[in-house]
């Protein structure tokens, strides 16, 4: 947990593994608000980093969700019930899933299995509907003379948002402007690759969000995973909408063939290597598998469910049953 410029960088400990999920404490003229809570299991640790910025519980104003997947937003509704004054602010797709968590955790049950659902997420309490902000598209929140823009940045999902704090030229931008670990670093610059988990994966969405974030000429991005991202932010995000097209195409290629889901995976994780190896990073072949295992299976997964709705889209229009 550290600051810099009113900033707390929080990791929720999600997935049993240091860096690699992480929230935002802002800190202005003695009020905060945080972005992104982690699930249930992270929310000692949210309350600790606002005690240690001695911050008055009372004095949080608002904790924004960039969106509902549980490693985000998965403890707000047991946050908020310490925080007394705080408003949850999220997209108006994922409010009504906080507000009444039943069809999520019941998917989240089904996708992962009791026993893992448990460990890994704890469950969900609901927000009260009264405490609950939908934030519309370009909206300002007034945060103790510090303004953030909340704009909305489908792609990853169709909930998703992200914040612009004017501030410090920086953007949060949860999973919208991809997945990036310290240790892939080199000389300072960091290495990203998109994350098009299921089930809203769009890539024209995704490269449009990609593309609104930059034209803010942002000095900084809080990415969920993980951390703060500097450098020459703009060639990182063409590089992403790059890697987004590239990872389009391989699943259109390997589509039908035998084997899809594990060979959409090897080729993904090839795919990463070989950019990580030209962003000049060590060992790749070591340190993509080793590091990006989830990422990659989950990207599959997502590009899977896109291809999938592709063909009903397809056939829809064709007058074919999907």
């Amino acid at each position: 947990m550290h600051a810099v410029g009113g900033i707390t960088t929080i990791d929720t400990g999600f997935g049993g593994r240091p860096s690699f999920c992480a929230a935002y404490l802002v800190v202005e003229a003695g009020r905060a608000a945080l972005v992104d809570c982690g699930t249930l299991h992270s929310v000692p640790a949210m309350l600790a980093a606002i005690d240690g910025a001695g911050v008055a519980r009372g004095d949080v104003d608002y904790l924004v969700c960039t969106h509902v997947h549980l490693d985000h937003a998965g403890g707000a509704g047991a946050l908020l019930a310490e925080l007394p004054s705080a408003r949850l602010v999220v997209h108006p797709r994922g409010a009504p899933h906080l507000v009444d968590p039943a069809r999520l955790v019941a998917s989240a049950r089904q996708v992962y299995g009791d026993a893992a659902f448990e460990r890994e997420y704890g469950g969900l309490v609901p927000v009260p509907a009264e405490r609950v902000l939908e934030a519309a598209d370009g909206q300002v929140l007034e945060f103790a003379g510090r303004p953030l823009l909340l704009a909305h940045t489908p792609g990853h999902a169709l909930h998703h948002l992200s914040v612009w704090d004017e501030r410090g030229r920086a953007w949060f931008t949860g999973d919208a402007f991809g997945i990036s670990y310290r240790e892939f670093d080199v000389g300072g610059r960091p290495f990203a690759i998109p994350s098009t988990s299921p089930v809203q994966f769009d890539p024209g969405q995704m490269k449009d969000s990609i593309r609104r974030l930059l034209a803010m000429r942002p000095d900084a991005c809080h990415a969920t995973h993980y951390g703060t991202l500097r450098g020459d932010l703009q060639r990182l995000g063409l590089r992403l909408i790059e890697q987004v097209d590239a990872m389009v195409a391989l699943a259109r290629f390997l589509e039908g063939g035998p084997g899809f889901h594990d060979a959409l995976e090897r080729a993904l994780e090839k795919l990463y290597v070989d950019r990580a190896r030209i962003h000049g990073v060590a060992d790749p072949e070591r340190l993509v598998p080793a590091l990006l295992a989830v990422d990659i299976r989950l990207n599959a997964q997502g590009l899977a469910a896109w291809l999938q709705r592709e063909r009903k889209t397809a056939g829809s229009r064709d007058g074919r049953p999907g």
